[in-house]
């Protein structure tokens, strides 16, 4: 049985997907905190703490590690929160993920073979530090 998705759950979730894009930490803990899972993705297998760690947004990602969220969890690509925060160089979102329990091993490319691939020394030193 298909059951079609109730168009106010949709508005909801796009709306919690942008705030963590812009990286609203306040107003995504207060979801969170509501109800939302710490762990929703998108229809790509995005999580909050992936598109808040691709847009830079380490407040928000940590907003949301302490709520609960996976800091590993892989989108249907196989890529990782931490292997994005690499690749777009994001060197605060590194540290509040890893923080946050991130394996930099975890993912397809993992966040050290991203590092690796694009010539990211700085941030490789980063990752073996942890």
């Amino acid at each position: 049985m298909s059951e079609t998705p109730d168009p106010e759950v949709i508005e909801l979730a796009s709306k919690v997907f942008d705030l963590a894009r812009t990286g609203d930490a306040e107003a995504l803990a207060a979801y969170v905190d509501a109800g939302v899972p710490a762990n929703l993705t998108n229809d790509r297998g995005d999580t909050l703490v992936m598109l808040a760690a691709y847009h830079g947004h380490p407040a928000a990602v940590s907003a949301l590690l302490e709520r609960g969220a996976d800091a590993d969890r892989a989108n249907d690509r196989g890529q990782t929160p931490l292997a994005g925060a690499v690749f777009k160089g994001e060197a605060e979102v590194i540290r509040a993920l890893l923080a946050g329990g991130a394996n930099p091993e975890a993912g397809t490319p993992s966040a050290v073979d991203t590092a690796r691939m694009f010539g990211k020394a700085e941030l490789l030193e980063l990752l073996e530090a942890r």
